[in-house]
């Protein structure tokens, strides 16, 4: 596609690699880098979206695939916010395909995190009757990752937050030993914590969680 090749040249033109070196280092090395802060990748695809903004409309779904098999993970923050842009309100029931292979391609905490709240969110919000289903499959998952996005999902949706679904996640999984889902689970209780406090108190007081979460989840209380 006409737009893959441009935002690769883009990217290129301006890639810095004392910046890639620093950036991949600190995703423990698990992707390469073009080298391109946030700041200046977000200028080179705010122009580069107005340039093929008919074809990206026509093919938002497909781009971000497309981008998500490159390797440098320039591409695949790409891929996100292009989703993200493109089919907020938007959603067809299908589209939990897409966010699910993305959940699970080149899986860490940076991708994960923003495709559970502004992709796997957005997409539950549009289509609540789904809920059960898809969270039942995510959390039951025998892939982590999975398993932290049906924690993460309800992240800011505030007073509409299902608790008793937040609540039986973090029941579900507070035995993990992984890191990522004690985080998880802490944040997402500290998250809810700013619409009602008490009510995470009282749950974190029977709850029994690890101590890496009862400390994530009561750190502004």
């Amino acid at each position: 596609m006409v737009f893959i090749d441009a935002i690769s040249q883009a990217y290129i033109a301006n890639a810095n690699a004392q910046n890639a070196e620093a950036m991949a280092k600190y995703m423990k090395n698990l992707f390469p880098f073009i080298g391109l802060k946030t700041d200046v990748r977000r200028a080179l695809l705010k122009a580069e979206l107005a340039n093929f903004k008919d074809e990206i409309k026509e093919n938002p779904r497909q781009i971000a695939l497309d981008l998500y098999g490159k390797k440098e993970r320039e591409y695949h923050y790409t891929a996100i916010e292009i989703l993200m842009k493109e089919l907020k309100k938007n959603f067809i029931k299908e589209d939990i395909t897409i966010i699910e292979k993305l959940l699970v391609s080149h899986s860490w905490w940076d991708s994960v995190d923003t495709i559970s709240k502004y992709l796997l969110g957005s997409y539950l919000q549009q289509f609540p009757k789904e809920i059960p289903k898809v969270i039942t499959r995510f959390s039951g998952s025998g892939n982590m990752w999975l398993n932290r996005s049906a924690i993460l999902f309800q992240l800011g949706y505030k007073k509409d937050t299902n608790v008793a679904l937040l609540f039986s996640e973090c029941e579900k999984h507070r035995h993990s030993k992984e890191f990522f889902i004690q985080k998880a689970i802490g944040w997402a209780l500290r998250e809810y914590a700013k619409t009602d406090a008490s009510a995470i108190k009282q749950f974190v007081e029977i709850a029994n969680l690890k101590p890496l979460s009862t400390r994530e989840a009561l750190k502004n209380i």
